[in-house]
């Protein structure tokens, strides 16, 4: 399956979009970075490039963002997630694919980061789900893939990215667009009800690398 023509990043100023954005620039995917402010977009889009010269980077506000690609990459914190999906939900059409990688951390609303929170849908991403317009298309991924290794432009990544989902198509998109990144492996994990298991896996790994000053990811063996 071919690689989306654009990618979007919603919260392209954070740590996790700015990593997945270096990391599709550096595969050449073309990208618009949006953030609540179009200046703020417009300085993540120059960091990118000043990091891969000549890469196809726009900065933009999340909602000209939102607009601009088949593919739509939703990097906020749980806390922004339900305001932002409000805000763009006007801009997204039948057919776009969002990819969320929201994590309902503990630490969100003064917690623990190695604690989930409950979410009254059942995950993150079925929350997400409620409140895109018809026709927009959500899977969940990205979870465990730690944001300063992807922001390592030398880091050689060997890990696992499980995604959920309730259509085969769309996570074959998502997982074209997750293995553009070198070192990463997609991995089907079921259905989008499946989230609240993968995402809680983020508070388990956040634990594992405290206590052992790592970055570590996750393996599926015997696939």
């Amino acid at each position: 399956m071919p690689l989306p023509s654009s990618v979007s990043i919603i919260g392209a100023s954070g740590a996790l979009g700015q990593g997945l954005a270096l990391r599709w620039a550096q595969a050449g995917i073309p990208l618009v970075l949006g953030s609540r402010e179009a200046e703020r977009g417009a300085e993540a889009a120059a960091a990118v490039v000043a990091a891969v010269p000549g890469a196809a980077v726009e900065g933009v506000d999340n909602l000209a963002a939102a607009a601009a690609s088949p593919v739509v990459v939703l990097s906020v914190p749980f806390s922004a997630q339900a305001k932002t999906l409000k805000q763009i939900s006007e801009s997204l059409k039948p057919g776009q694919l969002v990819i969320d990688a929201s994590v309902p951390l503990a630490a969100q609303v003064g917690g623990k980061p190695t604690q989930i929170l409950g979410v009254w849908q059942g995950s993150a991403a079925q929350q997400a789900a409620s409140l895109l317009p018809e026709g927009v298309e959500i899977v969940s991924a990205l979870h465990t893939v730690s944001a300063a290794t992807l922001a390592e432009p030398d880091h050689k990544f060997d890990e696992d990215v499980l995604v959920c989902g309730d259509d085969k198509e769309q996570k074959a998109i998502a997982s074209e667009l997750i293995e553009a990144i070198s070192g990463l492996r997609a991995v089907d994990a079921g259905r989008l009800e499946n989230s609240r298991i993968t995402e809680s896996l983020t508070a388990l790994m956040i634990g594992i690398n405290i206590r052992n000053k790592a970055h570590a990811g996750i393996r599926i063996t015997g696939l």
